[in-house]
């Protein structure tokens, strides 16, 4: 399944809606904005839970947190930075022999 559906149809099982149709019929809607430029419209559907329906998120007044999502992804990116520094500082010493076995 398409890693941006995980979420709505888990979303969709825990509000004990029919997960397989809701989310099927918001592929449907997303492919068609994507295929379809007279439906690009369709893009802004997303899952109304309450209701147990696809609607047009936009007009709900539900709209993307663009700025949490930024965030994340600079935090994302700064984590991955410093592990990749840590990785750098840490090094093996090359084994030496000792002689001890003389």
């Amino acid at each position: 399944m398409h890693a941006l559906l995980v979420l709505p149809k888990t979303l969709a099982v825990n509000a004990a809606k029919d997960a397989t149709e809701l989310v099927a019929k918001l592929r449907a809607f997303h492919h068609s904005a994507q295929t379809d430029p007279s439906k690009a419209g369709l893009a802004e559907y997303g899952l109304d839970l309450v209701e147990g329906r696809v609607r047009n998120n936009v007009e709900a007044g539900v709209l993307e947190p663009a700025l949490s999502k930024t965030k994340m992804i600079q935090f994302a990116t700064e984590a991955a930075i410093t592990i990749l520094r840590i990785d750098d500082l840490i090094r093996l010493e090359p084994q030496q022999d000792g002689g001890d076995d003389e």
